[in-house]
């Protein structure tokens, strides 16, 4: 079995899952919360100390989850983040759904860690609502994930932009984070971006860990940010819109991750809208789809790292989304697409969404989510 050989591979005696042993060897934030899901699918008790390594360098005052762990060399990259042990910015909190993945398959997750992860998720949703139309603020690209999303070219260069110069834009606005007394990332003047992606998944990750604790706030902190994102749907493009300084030009992009907002808006005609590109051919559908930006987009370039390639997370996440919306037919075309990207990219970071040739990493682990869909 590929996954449990890559996962065996990739685990480190410091209580995680490296996602790629040569490029990427430290600890992601939503990668290890997606590890979690993972071994738990192949019943290994790994999956809840995963999850308990990924907390623990949170910020126990704020809440705050840094997005990477130097566990193994703690002063790697200290001077460039500002900390020693852990970046300085964080990431989609998917440990909240990760908690409720655990639970459902009767995983034990510990009362530390389920508390953890409330204060990680209240984090957002108290500190970074500060968009005029009520969107989670990024601080930074990164914290979206999506690293080098075409949402984000009016603040950091578009495609005439080297990916080097791009990547050194992106390390200067570290620069501009404004930062609470522990040191935890508030805001960015230069990066105010009231993000529909980072929206959706804190959204969807509060009403995650509501639904395992009770959570009361949290469940409306869910629901009022579902009901913000649900006001910037575009009717036209069919597709959320950002908020704040490129809510006019490049945050208006049809790319994949935008269409995370099928987890949680609760107008159902937005949720089919977005689920029925996902098969639309003229549109994200793909054999080993779907394409990470809108084939119509002039910027669609499906080899390159985040312009259009499929990624596997985001492919789990709206299969998620189109299996609680009832939406069979998108979810098992997901499914069969991510199997077989999986397969036959070599369990690769992510793939070109008509042929399958891997790019990045190979191989990533995260990659293993697709033995999670063909469980289901």
């Amino acid at each position: 079995m590929i996954t449990r050989a890559v996962f065996d591979r990739h685990w480190r005696i410091e209580g995680y899952t490296c996602p790629n042993a040569e490029r990427y060897p430290w600890q992601w934030l939503w990668d290890s919360a997606f590890h979690a899901i993972v071994w738990a699918e192949l019943g290994d008790d790994r999956a809840p100390v995963e999850l308990r390594t990924l907390l623990c360098g949170q910020d126990r005052e704020s809440g705050f989850v840094p997005h990477i762990g130097y566990q193994r060399e703690p002063t790697f990259l200290a001077d460039f983040w500002g900390r020693i042990g852990w970046s300085s910015i964080t990431q989609p909190p998917m440990y909240g759904h990760a908690v409720a993945e655990l639970e459902a398959r009767g995983v034990s997750v510990s009362g530390a860690t389920i508390e953890r992860a409330v204060a990680g998720v209240r984090f957002l949703t108290r500190s970074r609502r500060r968009s005029r139309a009520g969107l989670v603020e990024l601080v930074h690209p990164w914290e979206s994930g999506a690293d080098d999303s075409l949402r984000w070219d009016d603040l950091v260069g578009g495609p005439d932009v080297s990916s080097e110069a791009r990547f050194e834009r992106k390390g200067a606005l570290l620069n501009g984070v404004i930062r609470g007394p522990g040191g935890e990332p508030l805001a960015n003047d230069a990066f105010a971006v009231g993000a529909a992606s980072m929206t959706a998944l804190v959204a969807f990750n509060a009403a995650e860990i509501a639904a395992v604790t009770g959570d009361e706030g949290l469940r409306s902190a869910a629901d009022e940010l579902a009901g913000a994102l649900s006001d910037r749907w575009d009717p036209e493009l069919a597709t959320w819109i950002d908020d704040g300084p490129t809510a006019g030009g490049s945050g208006r992009t049809r790319s994949v991750e935008a269409l995370l907002g099928a987890l949680v808006d609760p107008d159902h005609a937005h949720v089919d809208a977005a689920l029925d590109q996902l098969l639309d051919p003229a549109a994200h559908g793909a054999p080993f789809g779907p394409t990470g930006v809108h084939r119509g987009e002039p910027a669609y370039a499906p080899a390159t790292y985040w312009r259009g390639p499929a990624w596997p997370q985001l492919t789990y996440l709206l299969w998620v989304a189109a299996r609680r919306r009832g939406r069979g037919d998108v979810a098992a075309a997901l499914a069969g697409s991510l199997t077989a990207g999986a397969n036959l990219s070599g369990f690769a970071e992510y793939w070109h969404p008509d042929s399958g040739v891997g790019g990045g990493a190979v191989p990533q682990s995260w990659t293993g989510l697709a033995y999670v869909v063909d469980q289901a």
